[in-house]
């Protein structure tokens, strides 16, 4: 009652999954992924063991299809089941039991495995196969992902509805401060559009929580310093540190303050031009 695409990125950096369903909480039960494993997800009637067993299989060195045959040998409601697997190097396998709830079914291609049951039709999996293929090679792996999720949403989706919807990606090095792999961990639990949702919430998390590139800093010369004091002094804070602490911008601007982030930068100047408080 779910459709999802599980990949890897072109530069076999990154694994994820994205997913949405008329069901409460989908990202609680359906993804999970390890950097330098793979990614996974399960569902139709989703047996949760299935997300340990196959990052374990997967990190003993199985293959996407060896996990996939091991996870159904072992399991006699593989009939009801349903799941998407990518390995470290891209293998991609699908599996639609006999017994899951029509329209149901998969596609699978170079690093990418898309999957859904009690869905429109053909064509959710389908729009969401185009849109893959026809994305980016060079796009974060999670832009990629919901691009798919939203073609398969625009498709017709869950043909009951629509509720939830998650993202996962992971990618080593990649969490809060690099001390841990999650890049993108973001779920909409309930809610009338949660794809247009996840879409919003997936660019304050690249703002909050991803560092900002070369590209995007802006050195802090003397004059600028002295702007951004100004600014901080001005709205109660000891310094612009603390300004960029009570904000959550610590990914975005140097400790040191050698640089700013273009955004950030951008923030600052339209609240100081508004009289906006922070």
């Amino acid at each position: 009652m779910t459709f999802s695409i599980v990949a890897r990125s072109a530069d076999g950096e990154s694994w994820g999954v994205a997913v949405a369903s008329k069901f409460l909480g989908v990202g609680a039960v359906v993804p999970a992924a390890v950097a330098g494993v793979g990614a996974v997800a399960t569902q139709a009637e989703a047996n949760v063991a299935w997300k340990g067993l196959a990052l374990a299989h997967l990190d003993e060195g199985a293959t996407a299809g060896i996990a996939l045959q091991r996870l159904l040998e072992e399991d006699e409601g593989r009939d009801h089941r349903q799941v998407g697997l990518v390995d470290l190097d891209g293998e991609a396998v699908s599996h639609t039991g006999a017994a899951c709830l029509e329209w149901a079914g998969g596609v699978t291609g170079d690093g990418y495995a898309i999957q859904g049951n009690v869905l429109a039709g053909e064509d959710v999996v389908l729009a969401m196969q185009a849109a893959w293929d026809t994305s980016d090679d060079d796009a974060p792996l999670g832009r990629r992902l919901l691009a798919a999720l939203t073609a398969g949403d625009d498709a017709g989706g869950d043909r009951r509805g629509r509720q939830s919807a998650a993202l996962l990606v992971v990618r080593d090095g990649a969490g809060y401060g690099g001390r841990d792999d999650i890049a993108v961990d973001l779920r909409i639990d309930d809610h009338a559009d949660p794809v247009t949702e996840l879409a919003r919430l997936l660019d304050l998390s690249d703002l909050y929580l991803t560092s900002s590139t070369e590209e995007e800093r802006v050195p802090v010369t003397p004059e600028l310093e002295q702007e951004l004091r100004d600014f901080a002094s001005a709205r109660g804070h000891r310094d612009f540190a603390a300004w960029v602490g009570t904000e959550n911008y610590e990914m975005r601007v140097d400790p040191e303050l050698a640089w700013i982030d273009e955004r950030v930068l951008e923030i600052v100047r339209d609240s100081a031009d508004t009289g906006g408080r922070s």
